[in-house]
């Protein structure tokens, strides 16, 4: 009985060289690639701790660790209902197959993330949120059951409903509940692919504020900021919205990908080439308030379109540094932040600026109601120390930082910002789950 199990060990194990899309921390581990819930069910009681892997998407270490099993192979469609929406395919399906599949059928996802690279066992443990939390909360308010596989290998099925504290723990819990094997979703009734762009150009923060506040009906917002923008004009942005359109165009395909076939040489992204950037980015668009009809992709999806662009950072990678901060407190953090940023120089080209709704919830679930700054920066010297000084004014205004996208906030800044976690280290504790699911994340925040 147990050479077949060793065998098959054998033949699915290799020693991998694995990163996050930040390329920070780089390793070489174990990598496990499951083909189906056979092996699954024979590798999880025999092997130590774990963590699953989808498609490396989040961008720091919460898919590392010293062995890393890779459901991605599991991505099948396993039930539809085109009368109302609901989905039922197991984790390992990219958000861009079924959007691939269904968007030419009239339906779309109720929330997705930036990229639609992204697996959708990936998107309950992250509870990933889009550009209409502030109407539809996160991925996991689209959920009605998930097939969760735990550390004995037995398997359950949970949601709202059934077995709800292993709901809660595991959407938003980066993988460290089980392995989510299924899942059964709703998605939204859409008449086209294509989306109403409204794009405002305000002046600084307060008038970036006022455009979030006076087009909060709008079912999708986000802003692009320019974080290298000093006084008067700290904070201006590109503010777009954005609705589906109803002209009958479901005629959709993805559109080509260029990539970029090697690491950038370090030099290249400098405060000078970044504040270049942000000055023609932010002054080609028009004056005022303009419209146009853009596909889903350029509006939802614009970097998928890029092949591999986090090598633009370099060899050495990057850090996404997104917070959250409560809305009453929002304006004047922000511009705390903001003020650093522009005067240590170390700008990020890709800033991303959102509202959010209420929090929900999900025990280690990101948004809370207020604004979130998402900015890149490439690892360089001193960029971690300055960091931790961010970190301090997220805590001073009640913020947090997104598991999702980090790879190295401390243990005490993390869960200064989580009222949860005890729970969440109470239930992964009783059910046996931290010595099954860790990840080099997990074992850093004392999950």
């Amino acid at each position: 009985m147990w050479f077949p199990i060793s065998l098959s060990l054998v033949d699915l194990m290799s020693k991998s060289r694995l990163s996050g899309w930040g390329g920070y921390p780089k390793l070489i581990l174990d990598l496990i690639n499951i083909k189906n819930e056979k092996h699954l069910k024979i590798i999880t009681p025999s092997i130590g701790n774990f963590i699953t892997r989808g498609n490396g998407r989040s961008y720091g270490d919460s898919s590392l660790s010293s062995t890393c099993v890779s459901n991605i192979q599991n991505n099948k469609i396993l039930e539809f209902d085109d009368k109302t929406g609901v989905i039922r395919c197991e984790s390992g399906i990219l958000l861009s197959e079924i959007i691939e599949i269904f968007v030419p059928r009239g339906w779309f996802l109720k929330v997705t993330p930036g990229t639609k690279l992204v697996t959708v066992g990936g998107a309950i443990a992250g509870d990933v949120h889009g550009k209409n939390h502030h109407k539809d909360g996160c991925f996991s308010t689209s959920l009605i059951e998930i097939r969760l596989m735990l550390s004995d290998g037995s398997i359950v099925n949970c949601s709202q409903q059934k077995h709800k504290e292993l709901f809660l723990a595991t959407c938003g819990g980066m993988g460290l509940t089980g392995i989510i094997l299924e899942a059964t979703f709703s998605l939204k009734s859409i008449l086209s692919q294509n989306i109403k762009q409204t794009t405002i150009k305000t002046k600084n923060l307060h008038q970036t504020f006022d455009a979030f506040e006076k087009y909060a009906d709008a079912t999708y917002s986000v802003a692009w900021i320019d974080c290298l923008s000093k006084g008067d004009a700290i904070g201006r942005s590109l503010l777009m919205t954005g609705e589906f359109s109803d002209d009958g165009d479901l005629d959709y395909s993805s559109k080509k990908v260029v990539s970029i076939p090697f690491n950038f040489p370090s030099i290249v992204l400098n405060y000078f080439s970044v504040k270049l950037f942000n000055a023609l980015y932010y002054f080609k668009a028009k004056q005022g308030v303009s419209h146009q009809n853009v596909g889903l992709d350029s509006f939802f999806f614009p970097l998928d379109s890029v092949g591999s662009w986090n090598r633009i950072y370099g060899r050495n990678g990057f850090v996404q540094y997104q917070f959250i901060l409560p809305k009453k407190e929002s304006l004047e953090g922000l511009t705390k932040i903001l003020e650093k940023i522009s005067d240590i120089g170390l700008g990020s080209f890709l800033a991303v600026l959102k509202l959010y709704g209420k929090e929900n919830e999900n025990y280690l679930s990101f948004p809370m109601e207020g604004y979130s700054l998402a900015l890149d920066f490439k690892i360089q010297k001193g960029l971690f120390n300055f960091l931790k000084e961010l970190d301090q004014i997220v805590l001073e205004y009640n913020g947090r930082i997104y598991l999702a996208k980090d790879s190295r906030v401390g243990k005490s800044v993390f869960e200064k910002g989580y009222p949860n976690i005890e729970r969440f280290r109470e239930f992964r504790k009783s059910q046996g789950m931290k010595e099954k699911f860790t990840s080099l994340q997990s074992e850093r925040l004392g999950l």
